[in-house]
């Protein structure tokens, strides 16, 4: 397989084995992926820091699994349920896209357990207001 200095700009790999729209409708863990794709080889040691979720903070509104290039957001019967540490090469797009306060991923070293980066979540940041989209033209931001 080329790597990917090789390919021409706008090039798109077809990950799956298998007819790509079949495979889609079954979760990650389930797909017969190609040798060649990333979902079968790691990222995971370029990372530097890792982004961990707080599902007490999480409102489950996916702008995470949306926005990740890697499709490392876990999800399960309609809620984030994790981060796919295996694939997660530590970009922190994930938790720029989150709209809580606080955020429900932050980024952390990639060293610290998860355990212990949960104990040192911010509280609500007060006297942030979200901007209505309709009535003040805010787009998720404050």
């Amino acid at each position: 397989m080329k790597n990917w200095q090789e390919f021409e700009m706008g090039a798109v790999l077809f990950p799956f084995e298998k007819q790509g729209q079949e495979e889609l409708g079954k979760h990650n863990n389930e797909r017969a992926y190609t040798t060649d794709s990333s979902f079968t080889a790691s990222v995971a040691n370029w990372r530097v820091e890792k982004p961990v979720h707080n599902k007490d903070v999480c409102i489950n509104c996916f702008n995470c699994w949306v926005y990740c290039p890697d499709a490392s957001i876990l999800s399960r019967e309609g809620k984030m349920s994790g981060i796919d540490y295996e694939h997660c090469k530590g970009c922190g797009v994930c938790v720029d896209v989150c709209p809580t306060n606080p955020k429900s991923l932050l980024m952390f070293d990639n060293l610290e357990p998860v355990e212990e980066a949960l104990t040192k979540w911010p509280q609500k940041a007060e006297g942030l207001k979200k901007k209505s989209y309709r009535t003040e033209g805010g787009y998720n931001g404050f």
